[in-house]
């Protein structure tokens, strides 16, 4: 068994929460070197995982010899500059969502990894259910036939995070979420960056489209990150699209998550909330799918493990690859500029 060498750059509350504890829950994978800023932190999390390298300048991380691949967990506005430089060392790379924040960098990194031939992966965890495979099998196999219109809700209890406030989720974490990172708009905080882009991710691999124009409405929290958004959005091939949600559901809520997706021979009906995958033909036909999903709930396990066997040569599936996160910072950058703007924005015209 091959062993995989890590480095993480960004040890903050999620990479301390979900991403380090994975990936050392497997004896085929060591976590090498660490990087965040802050001494008396980084020695916390060192001693805390048993990691012998660290430092608070990535580019000391990046020169370590034995790494294989590269966790990007820093806050947004990094993610590009980190990822990037990752990528022009010859690693692979799992890129925290949002991946990046504009059109231009998503498209530079996806093009890199290509050329290098790396696997670049952004841990969209609804993307690796059960649930999500079969709806993409679905449309696949042809059985709502060429794709006509889309619905994509979200909702999250996520106000007081993008308000700059404590986060109820994290009340007990040791490491918390720095409110920068979430509430600042000029730092791609808001529920767009932090909430939809999941929403998002979900729906491009389901349903392989891709963005054209867009034209967006948003609400913002007290800080002036967006709390609320509608999009409407056209895709290439004609589709249509009603795309938004809202980070205002009361604290301890479960997550909402819905996609409805119509096509020439039927319908497509996929819920997180209440766990259900139904398919309802013009012919007659109906069928519902048994799915073994809690109600509401969300992981992000699988994302690392698939990143893992990526790097080894296994035969996984990488079902958030720089492409597929191309397309949702396409939508996001798009609607972003159309709510400030006043006017719809074609996907192109992102330079």
């Amino acid at each position: 068994m091959t062993e995989v060498r890590i480095g993480v750059i960004g040890a903050g509350w999620w990479a301390v929460k979900n991403h380090i504890p994975v990936l050392q829950s497997r004896k085929d994978v060591k976590v090498i070197a660490v990087c965040r800023p802050g001494r008396d932190e980084l020695r916390k999390v060192q001693e805390q995982f048993g990691i012998e390298f660290g430092t608070e300048d990535y580019r000391e991380l990046l020169a370590h010899e034995n790494l294989d691949g590269v966790v990007v967990s820093s806050p947004h506005p990094f993610h590009y500059e980190h990822a990037s430089a990752a990528l022009g060392r010859g690693l692979h790379m799992l890129c925290e969502k949002p991946m990046v924040l504009y059109a231009r960098e998503a498209r530079e990194l996806a093009s890199q990894a290509a050329a290098k031939k790396l696997h670049f992966l952004i841990p969209y965890g609804w993307n690796y259910t059960p649930l999500a495979a079969e709806a993409r099998a679905l449309v696949l196999k042809g059985k709502i036939g060429r794709i006509e219109h889309v619905q994509c809700h979200m909702g999250s209890a996520t106000r007081d995070l993008f308000s700059g406030e404590e986060f109820w989720f994290s009340k007990k974490d040791a490491v918390k979420p720095d409110p920068r990172t979430w509430s600042d708009p000029a730092g791609g905080g808001g529920f767009a960056h932090g909430q939809l882009t999941h929403a998002l991710a979900l729906l491009f691999y389901v349903t392989g489209l891709q963005p054209e124009e867009v034209f967006a409405f948003m609400t913002s929290s007290k800080t002036g990150a967006d709390l609320t958004n509608a999009i409407s959005c056209k895709f290439t091939g004609g589709a249509t699209g009603m795309i938004g949600g809202a980070g205002i559901m009361p604290a301890r809520s479960t997550y909402q998550v819905d996609i409805r997706v119509f096509g020439t021979e039927g319908m497509l009906l996929l819920d997180i909330e209440r766990p259900r995958l139904e398919l309802h033909r013009h012919d007659g036909e109906r069928r519902t799918i048994p799915i073994d999903h809690k109600p509401g709930e969300y992981s992000c396990v699988e994302p690392l493990h698939v990143f893992v066997d990526l790097i080894q040569g296994k035969n996984a599936e990488n079902r958030s690859s720089a492409e597929l996160g191309a397309s949702v910072v396409e939508v996001l950058d798009a609607a972003f500029r159309s709510a400030h703007s006043g006017k719809a924005q074609k996907v192109v015209d992102l330079a």
